[in-house]
Parts: structure tokens; C-alpha cells; sequence
């Protein structure tokens, strides 16, 4: 059905249909290589953004750009939470700290104690390392009027998927949504340690129902948009651990 010349072939089922396909750009109107990359090393995660909301056409751009990543057969189990004003991400951020404030128990000692030999070293580093010291930072930083939850950013996007969810698919999405951004303008930066935090128990079920989140989801990710605040003249050399031919 997708490369017939002359419409002969049509599927109908398994969710597709021929009104899900549309007419391929023009090779043309392709970005190359030299522009992708510019865009890709243009790239800064951004945490300081100017004082202004994004319109409405720019948000429509951004999500019709991470509807084009690879997620399966339409429709895909990939959901968005869009947050579209900087009072919105605010309101979400000091709702988050509150939140986590209740959980304090989930980073004590006795508890990451108790742990320790069921979730492994790897593990056990990882909350001590990075998630223990969110539980302290993200709040005391709020009393002072700082958001480092998203950094009062004018746009925030959650990716989450459903429990049918392949977990990479809100990753992608969420990375062609930032990826879209930049080539509009926009800064961004990519948060992670929200999603991991509101996926069990009751109180996270709360906190997801108060956003309309619908699913708890193995893999998701926040997307920090908006206009940067810093203009940057130097980026930085990223590596791969190791890249192996064989």
C-alpha cells in the first residue's frame, strides 16, 4: 500500500487503514547531513529560559513532529501530557515537591538498608548517589523560590506509554519532540527524575489522576521546552562507552 503507483492496493485492519498514510516530502525538502548535525550540536540542555509561553502553532509543530517517530502500528500506546504556560509547569513543580515531601521514608536509611541486597549495588547507588539528594534538594530550592524541578519552563512535556507500552517508544518520541524544538528556536532539556517517582502506590496514583495521567509506564520522560535565556557559543564532545565492529 505504501509504494503501489497507482492506489491499487489498499489494507484495511490491525488498527491501519489507507486515511492513515500521507504523501512523502519531496526528497528535495530534506534536510542533509551538515544541517542534522548542525541542529544535533546546536543542541544544550537549557535550564535558565526567558519569561515567555510559546504559541499554540509551535506546540502543534513540535507534536506533529514526535508523532512521525517510529512507535509501532497506529495508534500508538504513547501518551503526552502537555503543561502549555510557565503557571502551569510551576503549579506541577510545587505540587511534585509536596508530594515527594510525603515520601520522605522512600530515601531514609533504615529503608535503602532494608533494600540493599534485593536491588543490587547498581541500584543502591543510584538512590543514594542521585535520588536520595533530589528528595532534599528539589524542595528546600522551592522554599527559595527555585524551581530546579523544570525550571519554570514556558512548555513541559511528559511522554508515558501504557502497559502494552514497548519502553523505548516515549523515549523516542520525547527526543524527536526536542529535536523538532531546537530547529524552531527552542532550548530544551530532558528531565527524568520525575517519571520514576510517581509510578507506585497510592499517593502517586493521586498525583497522576490530578494531571490526567492515565498510565503507570515502565519508561517516560519529561521535555523541558522554551526560548533560552543563555545563548551558548561552545558545546560539548559526547561519547559513546565503546563502539565495537565486528
Amino acid at each position: 500500500m505504501a509504494i503501489c503507483p497507482t492506489g491499487a492496493i489498499e489494507i484495511n485492519g490491525r488498527t491501519i487503514s489507507p486515511n492513515d498514510l500521507l504523501e512523502l516530502p519531496s526528497i528535495e525538502n530534506s534536510a542533509n547531513y551538515d544541517k542534522i548535525l548542525s541542529v544535533f550540536q546546536r543542541r544544550r540542555s537549557v535550564r535558565k529560559f526567558l519569561n515567555q509561553n510559546i504559541d499554540s502553532e509551535t506546540i502543534e509543530k513540535i507534536l506533529i513532529a514526535a508523532k512521525t517517530a517510529p512507535m509501532g502500528l497506529p495508534p500508538s500506546d504513547v501518551n503526552v501530557l502537555v503543561l502549555d504556560s510557565i503557571l502551569k509547569t510551576r503549579a506541577f513543580a510545587e505540587d511534585f515537591c509536596k508530594y515527594i515531601e510525603g515520601m520522605k521514608w522512600f530515601v531514609s536509611g533504615w529503608f535503602l538498608t532494608l533494600m540493599r541486597p534485593f536491588w543490587g549495588k547498581a541500584n543502591d547507588e543510584m538512590f543514594n548517589g542521585f535520588i536520595r539528594p533530589l528528595f532534599k534538594v528539589y524542595p528546600e530550592k522551592m522554599r527559595e523560590n527555585i524551581n530546579v524541578v523544570n525550571y519554570d519552563a514556558p512548555l513541559a512535556m511528559y511522554f508515558y506509554g501504557s502497559p502494552y507500552t514497548d519502553p523505548a517508544d516515549p523515549i523516542i518520541a520525547a527526543t524527536y519532540a526536542m529535536i523538532a524544538a531546537e530547529s524552531l528556536g527552542l532550548g530544551t532539556c530532558m528531565l527524568g527524575a520525575v517519571h520514576p517517582l510517581i509510578q507506585n502506590g497510592k499517593k502517586a496514583r493521586l498525583f497522576r489522576e490530578k494531571y490526567g495521567i492515565k498510565f503507570t509506564s515502565c519508561e517516560g520522560l519529561f521535555v523541558a521546552f522554551g526560548y533560552s535565556a543563555i545563548k551558548y557559543k561552545k558545546g560539548v564532545k559526547r561519547t559513546f562507552a565503546s563502539v565495537t565492529i565486528h
